[in-house]
């Protein structure tokens, strides 16, 4: 049996990434109707290109479901730094999906969960039967990474991609997957905004990882700890618990998809179809990238 390869997709991230890329020089790529496209433009730019570049033979994307989830039931703080997306960006939301939804790719996303728990649980599930590549630019998703679980970080320019599996990650990160948790939860995530223990950076949060292991043998050893790191811990125990709960991917969330409804099958004229109401130049071009992998078997 032909061992499937899956590439989950962080729509979010790709969407974002891609509209920002562009917007900073007020690029909107407005059609007839005044619908901005910019966004899902260079969201496809990047699909096609890591579709391309990574030979997939399933593809699913997964995406968030508004700004409220349990973690903010926890914690309302959680991403309350975040400022409301732009006007110009708002209408991409649902565009970019039926875009998806024409080259076949189940769009996948449950309320009160983040992309990232429907990425963990889609990787557990099709894992270890199959290879699942995660693609995007979030590093949370590290952890994630294991036997037959690959994660794919996009750095700055496009095509330019980090690929972290079992056998690199101890090297790139000196760390395991499941410490980039405990990491988080010492050090917090200013992007998201929980603060871990105040004072603890990650170099010191690196450090105590690479000599006690985890959080719990670490508090289990606190009295061997400098008076000074002792004292922060004390102080912030219960954030320290709550941000690795927050950082904390969730493996287990309600969703499923059947792999072969992700079977990569691309339809050019479909596309094509979808395409043309957007009223974009050179679709032709956007396209070219995967036109050679149409026929792929698996």
């Amino acid at each position: 049996m032909t061992t499937k390869k899956v590439l989950l997709v962080d729509g979010m991230a790709l969407l974002f990434r891609g509209f920002f890329a562009t917007s900073f020089r007020g690029n909107f790529m407005y059609n007839s109707k005044g619908v901005p496209t910019n966004g899902v433009y260079q969201f496809l730019r990047y699909l096609t290109d890591a579709i391309h570049t990574f030979e997939p033979s399933h593809v699913v994307c997964c995406w968030d479901m508004g700004s409220k989830t349990f973690r903010t039931e926890m914690y309302n703080g959680y991403k309350a730094n975040r400022d409301e997306p732009p006007v110009e960006l708002i209408p991409q939301f649902d565009l970019v999906k039926e875009v998806v939804e024409s080259f076949d790719i189940p769009n996948i996303g449950l309320e009160n969960f983040e992309a990232d728990d429907c990425m963990g649980t889609l990787a557990n599930m099709y894992n270890p039967e199959n290879d699942v590549f995660i693609l995007s630019g979030d590093q949370d998703l590290l952890q994630l990474v294991k036997e037959n679980i690959r994660v794919i970080i996009m750095r700055k320019g496009q095509g330019n991609y980090e690929v972290f599996n079992k056998d690199n990650f101890y090297e790139k990160k000196a760390l395991t997957p499941a410490q980039i948790i405990d990491l988080k939860g010492l050090m917090g995530d200013s992007s998201d905004n929980y603060p871990g223990v105040k004072g603890i950076g990650e170099k010191t949060a690196l450090k105590l990882l690479q000599e006690f292991g985890t959080i719990d043998e670490l508090v289990n050893n606190i009295e061997k700890l400098p008076k000074g790191v002792q004292n922060k811990l004390q102080t912030d125990m219960d954030m320290l618990y709550l941000s690795r709960t927050l950082a904390e991917i969730k493996c287990d969330v309600p969703i499923s998809c059947d792999l072969e409804d992700s079977k990569w099958n691309f339809k050019e004229e479909k596309v094509t179809s979808a395409l043309d109401k957007l009223e974009w130049k050179h679709v032709d071009r956007l396209l070219a990238p995967i036109k050679d992998q149409t026929s792929v078997s698996f």
